[in-house]
């Protein structure tokens, strides 16, 4: 069923809470990054422009001591969306209370307010009450307000008291714009993909991507496999993979994949290999068959570029997750950037990036744009890959089913 969006709400004259990901780098006091607060922009404009008031919230960082509180205030997050917004932004340097509670009441039409951390209400004597979905919480939260928007993808993974506390309280609940993207396309490449549908998956270990690679085989027509974790099926094939990154305990494994698997599954020729894991020592192009036991592979190579090129000709539907090698350092960055420029050149495809590092890169290497969808959640976008339900969605309201009823299904 499909859930309620920003466009099914009734927001003018209402008192909109609305979860955002402002989870930003901030180094003394400074925003490093603000493409998060920029991404949250349409949805917050469209409430206000349509008459809401805004009752914004997010939750930056873990919080563990009272003097994590100073560094990860919200307080600076508030003045750059103010910047952005160009308009005032109230902010209340507390999370619950008679003041919080008197800004909520004294909100205008077209105002917008934010609160402190959520994650400061972790710090309390009973426990993590914002990450452990304390129920007292979530419902004091959607006591403050009419209704409630999610847009914030990155913990949609995660049940908290700032999406499914609320939610389970609140009557009306959407999903934001950015959500609802998230939604639409990697939702949508995953379960109903235009076909050739091609997966590529990089990263460095099989363990953390299981589910992903299980879920991807039975749905795409091809499932391309780079990074660090190619090594524990190129072993579970037999092959020296020298010095490494390998996952003996995930041979079985890789090998019952690799049958289910058949010619579905591409991995790479060749790697590129160095004695030690640093960039500034010897490196070179081997054969995934001629590894020395002293080789370590950190990349893959030209040869294995060229065929993963070959395998997304045509393709129209690409979904890629994590780096092809130790992106990081130059020297092992260009099978990862071989492999972005090779789907951003694709005509015609819907392209769509799981966050993480590969979302990293392609922004990097100014190819962004070249992308149908690039997640703005790591975790989640893979346990949505996974086919896994996530609990900040599956808490809002679902479309009306047409049969005249108010409940969810």
């Amino acid at each position: 069923m499909a859930k309620k969006t920003l466009h099914d709400l009734e927001v003018a004259g209402k008192k909109v809470l609305v979860r955002v990901d402002f989870n930003v780098p901030i180094k003394e006091g400074v925003i490093k990054d603000d493409n998060r607060i920029k991404a949250a922009l349409p949805t917050l404009k469209y409430i206000l422009e349509n008459g809401g008031k805004v009752i914004a919230f997010s939750h930056l960082g873990k919080v563990k001591t009272e003097e994590d509180k100073v560094s990860k205030t919200l307080a600076p997050v508030a003045k750059r969306l103010e910047e952005l917004l160009g308009k005032p932004v109230k902010f209340i340097p507390q999370t619950r209370g008679a003041e919080l509670e008197a800004a909520v009441n004294e909100l205008k039409t077209g105002e917008i307010l934010m609160f402190e951390n959520t994650r400061f209400e972790d710090l309390s004597p009973e426990g993590k009450k914002e990450s452990k979905n304390d129920p007292e919480l979530g419902k004091y939260w959607a006591s403050l307000g009419d209704v409630y928007v999610n847009d914030a993808f990155g913990t949609a993974h995660r049940a908290h008291a700032s999406n499914v506390g609320i939610a389970s309280n609140i009557e009306n609940s959407a999903v934001g714009f950015l959500v609802e993207k998230e939604l639409k396309f990697i939702g949508g490449a995953v379960d109903e993909p235009k076909r050739p549908f091609v997966a590529i998956l990089g990263g460095a270990k099989v363990s953390d991507k299981i589910g992903v690679i299980e879920n991807l085989l039975d749905k795409a027509d091809k499932v391309i496999i780079g990074g660090g974790m190619m090594f524990t099926f190129l072993k579970a094939l037999g092959k020296n993979t020298g010095k490494s990154l390998l996952e003996e305990d995930k041979l079985e494994l890789a090998k019952s994949i690799l049958e289910k698997a058949g010619n579905k599954l591409i991995l790479p020729v060749d790697t590129v290999v160095a004695k030690e894991f640093k960039n500034d020592v010897d490196f070179k192009v081997v054969s995934v068959d001629d590894l020395a036991d002293d080789d370590m592979g950190l990349d893959i190579g030209p040869d294995s570029v060229k065929l993963f090129a070959k395998e997304l000709e045509g393709a129209k539907t690409v979904v890629w997750n994590g780096p092809m090698g130790v992106f990081e350092m130059s020297n092992y960055a260009k099978g990862t950037i071989g492999v972005c420029e090779a789907i951003a050149h694709l005509s015609d495809a819907i392209t769509v990036i799981g966050g993480g590092d590969s979302a990293a890169a392609a922004i990097q290497l100014g190819y962004a744009d070249k992308f149908s969808h690039i997640s703005t959640g790591g975790g989640a976008s893979l346990e949505y890959l996974e086919g896994k339900v996530l609990p900040g969605v599956a808490a809002i309201a679902d479309k009306s089913c047409g049969c005249g009823c108010s409940h969810k299904h």
